[in-house]
């Protein structure tokens, strides 16, 4: 008979988290690869709000450009809206790999038991604190964290959410430690650009400041679902933006935009030509 895999209390799961907020800089630079301290260092300059404010605008258009894309992204946000104030409210939520925390502030505004957040970078913890406590949140808690290695307890979390980070991690090591964290019962919504579109890749490849090498080369496509689907049992599929990203150049047709992409994306292969997609992991009984 299988011991029962017992679930720490948020006060228990609160304070073992403070003690990992207590790990100096030192020591946890001297735990990360190489590869992570690149991401590190490359996501400490991205969120630096400060030095964006500063920058030219030829250097704003060199590292933060695509943030015009972002706007047309209104369908597949509202459906991770949707997503979250179903699954969220009373529960153990993580937005795993946070960057400046806008999902773990919006979970504990949903009604979170505890809402945690932890990021590779410091400017980002830095970040999502404050946000937090200039919106007067008690139940969330930031923290700096490998994806791959959290040092949360087993079966800790009831909800993750993973927002367009999965590319930047070695998902043989990630998608292990997402099991190992997650609660019986528990659920992982993953959103997350998609590898196919020929057009897309010539853009990634002509904006290369915008990327680290290593998620240059691991944008995830139907394999990695598969991969994950070795952990997890896969929920729902779906794909998102196959037009829509033209408003950024015509705003108003937005609507009209999704409208042809609620077509496109019921055909097969079409489909795959989706900018990103969105799928559900659940936890398994013999996990």
């Amino acid at each position: 008979m299988s011991t029962p895999r017992l679930k720490p209390s948020v006060t228990d799961l609160r304070a073992q988290i403070d003690l990992l907020a207590l790990i100096t800089n030192e020591q946890w630079l001297s735990g990360l690869s190489d590869r992570k301290k690149r991401e590190l260092e490359f996501h400490d300059r991205d969120r630096n709000r400060v030095a964006e404010e500063s920058l030219s605008q030829d250097d704003f258009e060199k590292y933060y450009s695509n943030k015009k894309y972002y706007s047309t992204v209104r369908a597949s946000t509202g459906y991770t809206d949707a997503w979250l104030a179903r699954h969220v409210p009373g529960k153990v939520f993580l937005d795993f790999a946070c960057g400046n925390g806008m999902q773990a502030v919006k979970a504990a505004q949903l009604g979170a038991a505890l809402s945690i957040g932890f990021d590779i970078s410091a400017v980002s913890v830095q970040n999502a604190r404050a946000d937090a406590a200039a919106g007067g949140l008690a139940n969330v808690v930031f923290f700096q964290a490998d994806a791959e290695n959290t040092k949360l307890p087993d079966h800790s979390v009831d909800v993750v959410l993973c927002s367009g980070m999965l590319h930047h991690l070695d998902l043989s090591y990630a998608m292990p430690e997402l099991r190992r964290i997650l609660a019986p019962g528990g659920r992982i919504l993953a959103v997350e650009a998609l590898a196919y579109n020929p057009f897309i890749k010539l853009y990634r490849r002509l904006t290369p400041a915008m990327r680290t090498d290593w998620e240059k080369s691991h944008i995830l496509n139907l394999d990695d679902v598969a991969f994950a689907r070795r952990f997890f049992n896969l929920g729902e599929l779906r794909f998102w933006h196959l037009t829509s990203y033209a408003a950024a150049f015509a705003p108003r047709l937005l609507g009209l935009f999704d409208a042809v992409d609620r077509l496109l994306v019921r055909v097969p292969w079409v489909q795959r030509m989706a900018w990103i997609f969105t799928f559900e992991l659940l936890a398994r009984e013999d996990s």
